[in-house]
């Protein structure tokens, strides 16, 4: 049972908080106010609920001793009986510590791993089950960045979502698809595995992340397109060098402060992402998390075509629903990821 003396602290900040805002607000004070109350919303919303409950409970358990009351309160008590531990499940789950970074939009990339021009095709399949994905739910999908083979294949996509809770929702995509499938470049209907990688960061906001221009080197250059075209004849595709990292980033819009502008994002996202990944490294020295690793590495799920199946392999979920996955159809698979992150960490904060 959570201490409701917890629970009575977390009603008092919240009832501060409104206070403030609605009277001794400094301007200044208005956005950090704003957004810890936004954060508590919720969390009171499921207070509410499971202490009412309790009373509700309470108030039954005492009509026991009234004869006329007490067939009445035998059904409401055995009614409070199953709606109680679902309520304290959904307020533990309210109470866990939130990530920072589940409310921002984010950055998507995919490149081709194992597999050739198999391996591109297959990235290109990913870009377009995302692109549905964020259709279905209302998101803004903006590729950044785009380089194609010449069968229309991928070489590496970057691209911008922002809607929502995106990172929220996206952040367990991250590692190495793998597809078994007969290629259309196999003609002698032989199954081939292909793999290709996806990272999701959050993006980055310049409080987040201070670049110093000491340590960036910004070039420009013409902006091409799949097969050496070019889009526009004029030097406005910018690619950033971030010196002490090493990354490098590129975008090839037609205006040269666009460009610019979207590049920084994009360098601010991946060193933000460096630094959340640092921190779960060390986090993770006392324990390996099964979802939420973040490992680019790890392979994280299969996609084979002649069963028609799915298999998500850090949490053993298999669905044999492979057409409706690749066209975007996400949602089952990336609920059941996130709890399977919430039972862990819920089991980690002793709730």
């Amino acid at each position: 049972m959570v201490p409701l003396e917890t629970l009575n602290q977390i009603r008092e900040r919240f009832q501060f908080l409104e206070a403030k805002m609605a009277g001794g607000a400094e301007a200044h004070e208005i956005a950090e106010l704003s957004r810890e109350y936004a954060e508590l919303k919720p969390v009171v919303g499921e207070i509410e609920a499971y202490t009412a409950m309790l009373e509700a409970r309470g108030e039954a358990e005492a009509m026991l001793d009234d004869v006329e009351m007490k067939g009445l309160a035998e059904e409401e008590l055995q009614s409070l009986k199953e709606a109680i531990p679902e309520a304290e499940q959904k307020l533990r789950i309210a109470l866990l510590p939130k990530d920072a970074a589940d409310a921002r939009p984010a950055i998507i990339e995919i490149r081709p791993g194992t597999g050739g021009e198999e391996a591109a095709l297959f990235a290109g399949d990913l870009l377009r089950m995302y692109q549905r994905y964020a259709e279905a739910k209302g998101w803004r999908f903006s590729v950044i960045e785009l380089a194609e083979t010449e069968l229309g294949g991928i070489k590496e996509v970057v691209a911008n979502v922002s809607g929502d809770g995106v990172f929220a929702r996206l952040k367990f995509e991250s590692g190495v698809h793998r597809v078994q499938r007969v290629p259309q470049t196999e003609s002698g209907g032989r199954i081939h595995t292909s793999a290709a990688t996806v990272a999701v960061l959050p993006e980055a906001e310049e409080v987040d992340i201070d670049i110093p221009a000491q340590d960036i080197r910004i070039d420009t250059m013409r902006a091409s397109g799949a097969g050496g075209q070019h889009v526009n004849t004029t030097d406005s595709a910018v690619r950033i060098t971030h010196i002490p990292s090493g990354i490098v980033v590129t975008s090839s819009e037609k205006s040269q402060h666009q460009n610019r502008a979207i590049a920084m994002a994009h360098l601010r996202a991946k060193l933000y992402d460096m630094e959340r990944q640092r921190a779960a490294e060390e986090r993770a020295a006392d324990r390996k998390s099964q979802v939420g690793s973040g490992d680019r590495s790890e392979r994280i799920r299969t996609y084979n075509f002649p069963q028609g199946r799915m298999t998500d392999h850090r949490i053993g979920l298999t669905l044999y629903k492979l057409g409706e996955v690749i066209a975007g159809d996400l949602d089952e698979t990336i609920d059941a990821l996130i709890a399977a992150d919430q039972a862990e960490r819920l089991a980690e904060q002793g709730l």
